[in-house]
């Protein structure tokens, strides 16, 4: 496995990590609903709504982070994982905000391909 795929799909890890703590811990702060664009009351409305979204972003890093531990034996698990981000920004972009396909699914679709060319 190529040094730039693990530093990409570690990328992608962590980012997953980071959308895991704006959604679940910090949805209704000043930085949470800066971030999301949202007003107080909507934010306080679909904070569980969040949270339980933020827990899938941290299913998505705890599979990729499971993959990278298992190294050259956790190419199809990283493969797998890289693709649930794929699609789940795709889908993101395509019912929330068009950015989440840069910001999610773009370093996904990167670190997917470097993992594919590693091989």
């Amino acid at each position: 496995m190529s040094l730039t795929a693990q530093i990409l799909t570690a990328l992608v890890a962590l980012l997953q990590l980071w959308f895991l703590v704006l959604e679940m811990f910090l949805w209704t702060t000043p930085k949470g609903r800066r971030t999301f664009g949202l007003a107080p009351e909507f934010a306080q409305q679909t904070r569980a709504l969040a949270a339980n979204q933020g827990l899938y972003n941290g299913f998505l890093a705890a599979g990729l982070a499971w993959g990278l531990w298992l190294g050259a034996e956790g190419f199809s698990i990283r493969l797998f994982f890289l693709g649930c981000v794929v699609v789940a920004g795709v889908f993101g972009a395509a019912t929330a905000s068009r950015k989440i396909l840069f910001v999610q699914a773009l370093p996904a679709a990167l670190a997917m391909v470097a993992t594919w060319l590693a091989r």
